[in-house]
């Protein structure tokens, strides 16, 4: 029913809120807890920023520390009262009906306005039955939203977790092609793979004939797969391209098992002692405008 301990995260979460939010506000929202009807989740649901305000969420280092430790990947970093109060409601759910569970939360997301789909999406990983949001979070990835692509997206650790490859690929694709920053992307050296690498490959050359600069960060998921031809694309990159290019270049050879990369890395000794220093790493790297 649930990948990690529901239970445990519930009452911490439950608690968090607690501390977030007035005693008025506690008395209203533990109200709805109880409430056995839809409608008032919906309702909860919606008017959770009149009640609880935006303001960030206020939590101790252990709290912190304890939740990650429950939910490897998730992260309440940069979440807002209303935010967690979103999440507080939808723990309270009976996930035993599953029937009801699952159309109660599939209600909220047809009816949702953006700021509610952020919280319904960042909250993906913790909905029990985790299989049964495939498609809710490939309908996601479609969004021209970019608040919504970024809850999917950005410290998330359901899509890592259970997208197939193609969902997958559509997902990392879509975060080039609008822009969003690819070290806040959980798993995405891990979930490297070869259809990818080859797409985004193409998408490079396309870029590069149409005179466009290329995000460096499309680099770092073909390091798994140095064949002649990217051979040539990192030999560009090291003698035309900017600074940036280049230090794309030198990690993607670095961290790759290609020795024909790892030679060619030789001859840029500067770039090579500053990633052997940690001085260079992709974090480092920032797109060109």
């Amino acid at each position: 029913m649930f990948d990690y301990d529901a239970e445990r995260f519930r009452v911490l979460i439950t608690e968090l809120t607690r501390s977030n939010v007035t005693e008025e506000t506690w008395h209203w929202l533990s109200e709805k807890f109880l409430a056995p009807e839809t409608s008032a989740v919906n309702s909860a649901f919606a008017m959770m920023p009149r009640k609880t305000g935006k303001l960030p969420i206020t939590i101790n280092h252990e709290l912190w520390v304890e939740i990650e430790k429950l939910k490897p990947g998730f992260t309440l970093q940069g979440w807002t009262i209303d935010r967690l109060g979103r999440l507080c409601l939808l723990l309270q759910l009976d996930p035993t009906d599953k029937e009801k569970y699952i159309k109660t939360i599939e209600n909220l997301f047809l009816a949702a306005e953006v700021n509610e789909l952020v919280a319904l999406y960042s909250s993906l990983p913790l909905f029990a039955w985790p299989e049964l949001w495939l498609m809710r979070c490939a309908e996601g990835v479609r969004s021209n939203i970019g608040l919504v692509l970024e809850a999917i997206m950005y410290k998330n650790p359901y899509p890592i977790s259970y997208l197939d490859e193609k969902a997958w690929n559509q997902l990392i694709l879509k975060a080039f092609f609008t822009g969003k920053d690819l070290n806040r992307i959980s798993g995405i050296d891990e979930r490297a793979n070869a259809e990818l690498a080859s797409t985004l490959v193409d998408f490079a050359h396309e870029r590069w004939a149409a005179n466009r600069k290329i995000n460096p960060h499309l680099w770092r998921l073909t390091t798994k797969f140095i064949d002649d031809d990217l051979l040539t694309d990192l030999k560009r990159l090291f003698e035309e391209g900017s600074l940036i290019d280049r230090q794309a270049a030198a990690l993607t050879a670095y961290q790759s098992d290609s020795d024909s990369a790892k030679n060619l890395l030789k001859s840029y000794p500067e770039l090579l002692k500053a990633i052997e220093n940690k001085e260079l790493n992709w974090s480092s790297l920032t797109p060109e405008e």
